[in-house]
């Protein structure tokens, strides 16, 4: 039994308000709630350990998962708000929204001033939120005997790019492993026979709606419906995602129509609702970018998002999230919560070219760190409210490989949450080379029963005159095949390109400081060598080649 409880000091609880300030405080001239109030985080002091009975507060899986990663069974973050100040904040306040345990924080709507809430002696800080609108739609899928002979194809090819298959031979389903997933919701869920499985053994374990304050999340949108077809998703005994035999937590966190910043909030809500419920992965096909950021704000440190998953992954959860969609845009860097360093952040690969697709975001974070860390197909076959059919995003690739990670953790059962990060990271086929647009490369099953060495045998000779480098290939290692072509149908689904990562050339420029310069990928078919020109490259910086899992390093 723990007698004793755990405070934050005085440095952090000032540095949680500082850095939730700058978020927020520079989006008040968004639209508030009404005419007449608005919405308020209030950042209390201190809270209580008394009377705190974690036993039953926690899941089993959640106290579990806690002595495994050798976490004692509660800290100071894991306590409630204390009621009290809850109840008298309540005086000044219209409704309360969200509780946070992890920031002893409450986020309220009322029509008092800050000075009002700070008169209160238990409130250390408060922060002024704001809010603005958008809207999406549904749209109806096919039966799945509908799907064309190419849309088969890529379901097939979805799974078998990470040698996925491999699991299901060897009975890897993902059993065991508990998955949070954090969406917009999960119409059509409940009908969907891609959910048979899920709903018929009772596997969706826990549902919360934290829009709006109810246990019902199978409205609003299918786009949750989507991504949870890419984990567990299964018809007529063929994979749709890889964690079919998962347990699973649904929570909608994305509103639709009004208030974006809430999704935040919702999401920190989601996140100690799944660590108390046992979740080992969560996976958030979600992110927040231009519309209230800028790009030197993603540091895995200034949102509020980030913060929450960085919390999460501390409570031993490994946190899967999409790098984003903004490749083609102006920003095209990667969201919020994908840039925190304890997210496995994933890109998406096009499967025609099977490499980087045209928009998924980019890395580094703002900080110069490697994002994404891994990637997987982008474009797919997933279940929708009605029906499946095509889709992209790396919302998609994201679920593929939080399914990867379940089957993994299956394996592994005693595995860390970073320790799987890792053997993910180092399961993929680019691995140990990488770049800001596919991070190591996609992970491969092969891994975890073959666990097969890197290619030792050089696949390309490199020699360095004056300010060119020039690269040959070795003749056991050159590809002479012809080269296929690339097509859309009228559907919108892909024609497969049978290759994979290791029939391109890799190449990247990193400086003395540990970031990329440059990074290239070559299309080396029917080609024996290459010329690197190298006179723009400054001195002491490395230039890493890739080929056929073999990576050369040279110092300049």
């Amino acid at each position: 039994m723990v007698n004793s409880c755990w405070k934050l000091s005085e440095n952090n609880q000032l540095r949680i308000a500082l850095i939730l300030f700058f978020l927020l405080s520079s989006f008040n001239l968004i639209f508030a709630q009404d005419q007449s109030s608005s919405k308020y985080m209030v950042i209390f002091k201190d809270k209580s350990c008394k009377n705190f009975d974690y036993q039953s507060y926690f899941d089993k899986k959640a106290l579990d998962r806690r002595l495994l990663h050798q976490l004692p069974p509660f800290d100071y973050t894991d306590l409630p708000v204390d009621t009290s100040y809850i109840e008298k904040l309540g005086k000044l306040t219209d409704s309360v929204k969200m509780v946070s345990r992890w920031f002893n924080a409450v986020v309220c709507f009322s029509d008092k001033s800050v000075e009002d809430f700070m008169s209160l002696s238990f409130v250390k800080e408060v922060i002024k939120l704001g809010s603005m609108g958008y809207l999406t739609a549904d749209e109806p899928g096919l039966s799945f005997k509908q799907l064309s002979s190419d849309q088969r194809k890529l379901l097939d090819y979805q799974i078998e790019r990470m040698h996925g298959n491999l699991f299901a031979k060897n009975g890897i389903d993902g059993s065991g492993v508990r998955i949070a997933v954090f969406d917009a919701g999960f119409k059509g869920a409940k009908e969907n026979q891609a959910f048979k499985h899920l709903f018929g053994q009772n596997r969706v374990f826990q549902t919360y709606d934290f829009v709006k304050k109810k246990v019902d999340v199978f409205d609003y949108d299918d786009h949750g419906t989507m991504v949870l077809s890419c984990i567990g998703g299964m018809v007529d005994s063929i994979n749709i995602g890889l964690a079919s035999g998962s347990e699973y937590l649904l929570a909608r966190t994305e509103n639709a129509h009004v208030e974006p910043f809430s999704e935040e909030e919702n999401w920190l809500a989601a996140a100690e609702w799944a660590d108390r419920h046992g979740a080992d992965i969560i996976n958030s096909s979600l992110g927040y970018t231009f519309h209230r950021y800028f790009a030197n704000q993603m540091d895995g440190k200034t949102s509020l998002v980030s913060r929450a998953a960085s919390m999460a992954a501390a409570k031993g959860i490994l946190v899967v999230n999409s790098a984003g969609n903004e490749g083609l845009g102006n920003w095209h860097y990667l969201g919020t919560p994908a840039d925190a360093d304890s997210v496995l952040t994933v890109g998406a690969i096009h499967p025609s070219t099977n490499y980087h697709t045209a928009f998924s975001s980019y890395g580094p974070t703002a900080d110069k760190r490697l994002k994404p860390n891994v990637c997987a197909v982008g474009h797919v076959i997933a279940a929708k409210q009605t029906g499946f059919n095509s889709t992209q995003g790396t919302s998609f690739s994201s679920p593929l490989i939080a399914g990867f990670a379940a089957c993994v953790k299956q394996i592994k059962d005693t595995i860390k949450n970073m320790e799987l990060f890792k053997e993910i990271e180092n399961s993929a086929d680019l691995f140990p080379y990488f770049d800001y647009a596919h991070g190591y490369g996609v992970p491969q099953a092969d891994y975890f029963f073959n666990k097969p060495v890197k290619q030792l045998e050089p696949t390309f000779d490199v020699e360095k005159n004056h300010k060119v480098l020039k690269v040959k290939i070795r003749q056991a290692f050159r590809d002479t095949s012809s080269k296929p072509i690339n097509r859309l149908d009228a559907l919108g689904s892909y024609l497969i390109k049978k290759t994979s990562m290791e029939d391109y050339f890799y190449y990247h420029i990193e400086n003395e400081q540990g970031v990329l310069d440059d990074y290239y990928v070559i299309d080396f078919l029917g080609k024996e060598e290459l010329l690197i020109d190298l006179s723009g490259v400054k001195n002491k910086s490395k230039i890493r080649l890739h080929y056929k899992h073999y990576t050369l390093e040279y110092l300049l």
